[in-house]
């Protein structure tokens, strides 16, 4: 059976955290599809400056996390800040965590996932600069390239892009994690 991954993304994400993932998914034969808050085409960074656009497959109020096996959240600063606040961005990646499927976080995308109400409790990384945010909100935050706490992966910066890609596709293949909690 085919897996198929939604991205969750909008304007400002980190390019090279949302691409080289969905390259090492797609090589896998996974199918991927970029999520978003419009429709159109949204505007990645990269570098400190405005880089390519992406197109986007559909809009977060046209899809259920039922729909995919597994969610990733690039980072960037202005991608994760405007996610954080769409309530339907929310319902979208808490119901992965409802329904045991995997997530994959890196960089400033575990932003998203404590105004998701996911991270109490859960052992994760993220880029240092939200390190507080995510202990204050009851996470373990530990200084590691990549952790996996049941099926829930996050990794720290793109340098971490190539343990991110192998533990997230590791944990789509191996599918639902009956102890994936939020």
């Amino acid at each position: 059976m085919e897996k198929k991954i939604a991205i969750l993304a909008t304007d400002g994400f980190e390019e090279s955290e949302l691409k080289s993932p969905k390259e090492a998914m797609e090589k896998e034969g996974f199918k991927v599809e970029i999520v978003s808050l419009k429709s159109g085409k949204i505007k990645s960074w990269s570098g400190g400056n405005w880089s390519a656009e992406y197109n986007v497959d559909k809009t977060v109020d046209q899809v259920s996390a039922k729909q995919y096996n597994a969610l990733v959240l690039p980072g960037g600063v202005i991608n994760p800040d405007k996610l954080r606040i769409n309530e339907d961005a929310l319902v979208f990646i808490r119901d992965f965590f409802k329904q045991s499927k995997p997530v994959a976080a890196i960089c400033h995308g575990p932003w998203s996932l404590i105004n998701a109400d996911v991270v109490k409790g859960r052992t994760m990384t993220s880029f240092k600069s939200i390190r507080k945010d995510l202990e204050n909100a009851g996470a373990l935050w530990v200084d590691k390239e990549v952790v996996v706490d049941e099926a829930f992966v996050t990794s720290r910066n793109p340098d971490d892009l190539p343990a991110f890609n192998a533990k997230l596709i590791e944990e789509i293949k191996e599918g639902k994690h009956d102890l994936q909690h939020a």
